[in-house]
């Protein structure tokens, strides 16, 4: 139980002490991101900052890890794909790596969790029953997989990039990634005495909660530095921790609600526009806010209170509660952003 404690807060402190390292590495090995030079619709800040802020982010999980997570091959397997995230990342903060290598990455790192054991099994049906998904296999190549398995590199997939773009502003992204680690990592540990692995699932959850707020005394407006493409990190860690806790998705699709509809509206914006998903804009919540005359600290807060209450809810409601009110959020936030973008419509965001 004392791990719980002590596991991100080790966390916490490794990553305080590990970013300014990273920074001095990055502004070294040139890894800036310079408005001047980096052509970019979605660029708001007006002088150079380091990247790369995800390798700290990863130092400060994997100290932790080494100290209180036994390393056996699944664990082992992860922290590889992990590694594979932060150099890939780092690179592209490097050298502006095309889009879609970043998202061939992601999916070969979703592999690499599914290869170490990571899949969906089953769903609940909020109208009742299981859904039982390795029941089925679909054949790629002559080889059959579980759907359950092909479903899990598409939910890591997704949340990788819809947390990859909640970093508009300085602090969003690491708040939103601390309060959903800390609250799968309490919901995984509601269910330690029916599930093998809830306990290391809570423990490693805690410790990329605590390297979350590691990074967040350094990013929270003004940036001393950004979390850069190599904090997607984050977002690898907390889909498997959302599959291997044995809760419900519902739980980490409530806890991420508003990020998760703003990437979902901001990519059918982009097919309807004829356009890449892939491709950034300025056209996401957080830059309609801006637009509409709030700044950096009030949309970064807006962001973790409704993580905050999201989650509060996600820990307390039952399934079809959840399914309730994930339809709210929808709703809700699809007018939010109807409204913002008529109220801000002589602003070109595309």
């Amino acid at each position: 139980m004392q791990q719980l404690l002590f596991a991100p807060l080790i966390a916490f402190f490794a990553t305080v002490i590990t970013v300014p390292l990273v920074i001095r590495f990055a502004k070294r090995a040139k890894l800036m991101d310079d408005p001047k030079t980096h052509i970019h619709p979605a660029v708001i800040h007006k002088k150079p900052i380091p990247r790369a802020g995800g390798l700290a982010i990863f130092l400060g999980i994997l100290i932790s890890a080494l100290v209180f997570v036994p390393f056996d091959n699944f664990t082992k397997t992860i922290f590889l794909g992990g590694l594979v995230v932060v150099v890939t990342g780092v690179l592209d903060d490097k050298y502006d790596l095309s889009p879609y290598i970043r998202f061939g990455v992601n999916i070969l790192t979703a592999m690499i969790a599914v290869y170490a054991g990571v899949t969906i099994p089953f769903i609940t049906n909020p109208l009742g029953g299981i859904l039982h998904f390795n029941d089925f296999q679909v054949i790629i190549f002559s080889q059959a997989y579980n759907i359950g398995d092909a479903l899990a590199v598409v939910w890591i997939v997704w949340v990788m990039n819809m947390l990859n773009w909640s970093k508009g502003v300085d602090g969003q992204m690491p708040g939103i990634a601390a309060i959903s680690a800390f609250v799968i990592g309490i919901a995984a540990f509601r269910f330690m005495s029916v599930e093998e692995t809830s306990y290391s699932t809570s423990l490693i959850s805690f410790i990329v909660g605590g390297a979350s707020l590691g990074f967040l005394v350094y990013n929270f407006y003004p940036a001393k530095i950004f979390p850069g493409y190599s904090a997607t990190i984050l977002g690898y860690f907390i889909g498997i921790l959302s599959i291997t806790s044995g809760v419900k998705l519902a739980t980490a699709v409530l806890v991420m609600g508003v990020p998760s509809v703003d990437a979902a509206i901001t990519i059918f914006r982009r097919i309807l526009s004829k356009k890449s998903p892939f491709w950034h804009d300025r056209g996401h919540l957080h830059h309609l806010l801006l637009n509409y005359g709030l700044g950096h600290r009030s949309i970064a807060v807006f962001y973790w209170l409704m993580s905050l209450i999201l989650g509060f809810v996600a820990l307390m409601a039952s399934s079809r509660g959840k399914l309730f009110v994930i339809m709210l959020v929808v709703v809700v936030v699809l007018g939010f952003v109807f409204m913002l973008r008529v109220a801000g419509k002589h602003q070109d965001y595309d």
